[in-house]
């Protein structure tokens, strides 16, 4: 990585990145954005109100279906005679009966709706959760180049030391040399560190919706349940996975009573209205009824079919309470893993620092040579790079554990923003009005951001 990257992250890792400088991004801040930027959950919102529109739909088979037809025509004959008509009828339809498909469709449509809402719940949760990865792999890098960087510092002293060791016939050319390679190396480590800064950088965009600033110190973490025990049974009452497949599920059964119903008869009423062109007016009024009687096996199959989505969806059901009933173990698990690690690197730091310092006294009185030193001074700057790395898991781990519980919601960890609305376009639109961008309508869409 050449200077001038160098010089473009000067400004970023001289804020006091672990003070908590003025100004500096918070978790929250980062939260944030990734909420209020994120196509994923636009995408998903307009798929939500599309499902809001079958529940319209539905609604719209159990009232009247009114046509306007205006017909014209010319004829014209071998005998040079010729002839104009026209016409005009206005018929109305309405299905009294039908087994009860429609209000089946009602509810199902419904039950797609409330499925769906939980689906973008736990999109919420996949974006929150890139959001706090992103965010604590960019401490980590940032955290990382500072550590390079003062571990350059730190070996160019000791070469320089080691030189005027030489100068007075205290150490060889060899420990120079040492010295020499160990600073080349730490330099290429510096390099690969901001490399990954600015590979972090972009994984912070992608997930965010834009570039970071300063990255705050530690934040706080949100509390967890005191045992694995609680943390499962709250996952498996609400995480929004397991809420969307019981929906589906019931909309799987309500899909299986609609193809019974199509086997049942359906009696439905028409009014016909028409006048020509010569004044003559006519109008019928018409009760039919319709028992399917033999279609190829069609509706026998459809019913087939139904039950056996029926029972794809309680197996999926099933398996989705095992995997989030995993899902928390594995997070608690791996939770309990980084605070270990943590502990373990702050005694390797302890040790490697006091092995360090005594290392380098040692080499000034004789006793150890150049690349003891260096070796000891290695061996604390893995200490503290693990350090870095086991802090940014523990974080990661814990909203991992609110993710598999499906708590890592903006409302849960109460962000403070408006969050949006899946029942605003619904109430507007269930009951399938007329028109198709009313006032009201218009109202909705705005303070959804979607006006045309």
């Amino acid at each position: 990585m050449g200077h001038i990257f160098r010089n473009a992250m000067a400004g970023v890792l001289a804020v006091g990145l672990l003070g908590g400088a003025a100004g500096a991004e918070t978790l929250t801040d980062t939260l944030v954005s990734a909420y209020q930027n994120s196509d994923l959950l636009e995408q998903n919102r307009a798929l939500l109100r599309a499902a809001d529109e079958d529940v319209a739909q539905a609604v719209s088979t159990l009232r009247p279906v009114i046509s306007f037809v205006a017909r014209g025509s010319h004829v014209e004959n071998n005998a040079r005679t010729s002839g104009s008509s026209a016409s005009l009828s206005l018929s109305v339809s309405l299905s009294l009966y039908e087994g009860g498909a429609n209000k089946l469709g009602i509810e199902a449509a419904k039950e797609a709706v409330l499925g769906t809402r939980a689906e973008l719940l736990g999109l919420e949760q996949d974006v929150l959760l890139g959001a706090v990865q992103a965010h604590m792999r960019m401490r980590s890098a940032m955290e990382n180049v500072l550590l390079s960087q003062s571990n350059v510092r730190l070996i160019q002293q000791e070469l320089r030391a080691a030189r005027d060791r030489f100068e007075v016939g205290e150490v060889t050319r060899t420990d120079v040399s040492i010295a020499e390679a160990a600073l080349a190396a730490s330099r290429s480590g510096l390099v690969a560190a901001e490399g990954n800064l600015a590979t972090a950088r972009e994984a912070f965009k992608l997930a965010v919706g834009r570039y970071p600033g300063t990255i705050a110190g530690a934040p706080r973490m949100p509390k967890l349940p005191a045992s694995l025990k609680a943390a499962r049974d709250i996952a498996l009452r609400g995480h929004p996975d397991i809420i969307a497949s019981q929906h589906n599920v019931t909309f799987a059964e309500l899909n299986v009573a609609r193809a019974k119903a199509a086997r049942r008869p359906s009696i439905s009423a028409g009014v016909d209205l028409s006048v020509d062109d010569h004044g003559n007016d006519t109008s019928s009024l018409s009760l039919q009824l319709t028992q399917p009687i033999y279609q190829g096996g069609r509706l026998i199959s459809l019913e087939r079919q139904a039950v056996n989505n029926r029972e794809a969806s309680r197996s999926r059901l099933h398996q989705t309470v095992r995997l989030i009933d995993q899902a928390v173990a594995n997070a608690w698990a791996t939770l309990a893993v980084a605070r270990a690690q943590i502990a373990a690197s702050d005694e390797q730091i302890r040790a490697a620092q006091l092995a360090f310092e005594g290392t380098k006294e040692e080499a000034k009185l004789g006793s150890r040579t150049t690349l003891d030193v260096l070796d000891a001074e290695q061996d604390l700057l893995d200490a503290r790079a693990a350090r870095i790395e086991a802090e940014a898991n523990q974080y990661i781990a814990v909203y991992s554990v609110l993710a598999a519980m499906g708590l890592l919601t903006v409302d849960h960890l109460k962000l403070g923003i408006a969050t949006y609305d899946p029942e605003a376009y619904y109430n507007t639109v269930k009951s399938a009005p007329l028109s198709p961008r009313g006032a009201q309508l218009d109202r909705v869409l705005k303070s959804l951001g979607k006006t045309q």
